[in-house]
């Protein structure tokens, strides 16, 4: 779809990968209803953007409230008329311990945020996009939703959970003239991992020494990336080398992919 004079909402538009995609966005011309839990992660985000008028609004929403989500539509069509598009890009993980030591709390919330964040979300955009005569659907998963990675099971199962929906969702709005694509990254250089207040700085950089050949995709690449699913529809995109890798050796054989990252993340479980 075209982006210019579009308006897109986008989750998470406070830091990351999301940021990217809130300035890459005003770059083409769009206009943007930027959503993140932190008032002040978005008002940085708006210092970044350049002359951008009145194209920008800023809401301060958990997307895991629907309350929040609504009345955050509300003000966006409120300010901007109309909404051609939704990119949910806000997400968090878990701490990295196995299920038998994460809290039933530390799953819901993990699981509030990631996948009803998305069904909320959606549900509030859908009646509106399908008024359009052109508009889309991004969801951010992970490739930690097609490949288990211990540590991260709840993540993993609140990522597989939207691949489903928004592949379900695809299925669902075909004939229409709302374009549904399912975006799964792998690791990218941003700060969930301390916005989620799950890992130091010293597990992290073990993470990152864990001896990968593929280099982490910095987040303005994701970015980018994710802008291009909203110009070109496609039904699913992997971000980074070893995203790629990991689906098409997944696919091939689960059991030996599953392995495979159990070992290589053994040393971070439970540290």
């Amino acid at each position: 779809m075209q982006i210019t004079d579009k308006v897109f909402v986008v989750t998470g538009g406070g830091n990351g990968i999301g940021r990217e995609v809130v300035l890459g966005l005003l770059e083409r011309g769009a206009r943007v209803a930027a959503l993140d839990l932190r008032a002040d992660s978005l008002e940085k985000t708006a210092d970044l953007a350049d002359d951008v008028q009145d194209r920008l609004t800023l809401h301060a929403t958990d997307v895991s409230d629907n309350g929040a989500v609504k009345k955050a539509f509300d003000e966006a069509l409120a300010a901007h008329k109309q909404i051609d598009g939704l990119i949910n890009v806000a997400g968090i993980i878990q701490r990295f311990v196995p299920i038998a030591e994460l809290d039933i709390a530390e799953i819901e919330k993990v699981m509030a945020v990631n996948f009803w964040g998305v069904v909320y979300t959606t549900k509030a955009a859908l009646p509106l996009l399908l008024e359009r005569p052109e508009a889309c659907i991004v969801n951010v998963s992970s490739m930690g939703g097609f490949t288990p990675v211990p540590g991260q099971t709840a993540y993993g199962a609140s990522k597989a959970a939207v691949k489903l929906f928004t592949e379900g969702l695809y299925a669902e709005l075909r004939g229409t003239d709302v374009a549904v694509t399912a975006v799964f990254p792998g690791a990218i250089g941003t700060d969930i991992s301390v916005n989620s207040g799950v890992a130091t700085a010293e597990q992290m950089a073990e993470q990152k020494g864990g001896g990968s050949s593929f280099p982490m995709t910095p987040a303005p690449d994701a970015g980018a990336q994710v802008i291009e699913a909203v110009e070109k529809g496609p039904y699913r995109m992997m971000i980074g080398k070893d995203a790629a890798m990991l689906d098409r050796f997944t696919r091939l054989s689960p059991q030996r992919a599953t392995e495979m990252i159990a070992k290589k993340m053994a040393s971070l479980v439970g540290s």
